[in-house]
């Protein structure tokens, strides 16, 4: 009992163990994976490796009509693609993916 009583004591003399969250915005870990933010198609060559490697396929690549569809709600952020990219076509950012209420789909074509 007196160990219980010694725990509460101090949770109610310290800080809060959380933020909050609406109104402060923790900053990510330096090791965390963020949102993929844009396909550079000046970069790109259609080599479909980040098709071939990622996980959740997520990534469709088509070379005949120069144009990669990218599912957000499919991805699950591993960087696979961002880190085996040989163009580094692939852009992160270090943020943390919004809510969306929507399904969208992205669709990168390649203007040349």
């Amino acid at each position: 009992m007196v160990h219980m009583l010694l725990n509460i004591l101090k949770n109610l003399f310290s800080k809060p163990a959380t933020v909050k969250h609406p109104f402060i915005k923790r900053e990510p870990f330096p090791e965390h994976r963020g949102r993929i933010l844009v396909f550079d198609m000046e970069k790109c060559d259609l080599c479909r490796d980040c098709e071939r490697l990622c996980p959740p396929v997520a990534i469709k690549v088509d070379p005949e009509t120069k144009t990669i569809t990218y599912d957000p709600f499919k991805c699950i952020y591993c960087h696979v693609c961002v880190e085996n990219c040989l163009q580094r076509a692939i852009k992160a950012e270090p943020d943390y993916q919004p809510p969306a209420y929507q399904k969208r789909v992205v669709y990168y074509k390649l203007e040349r």
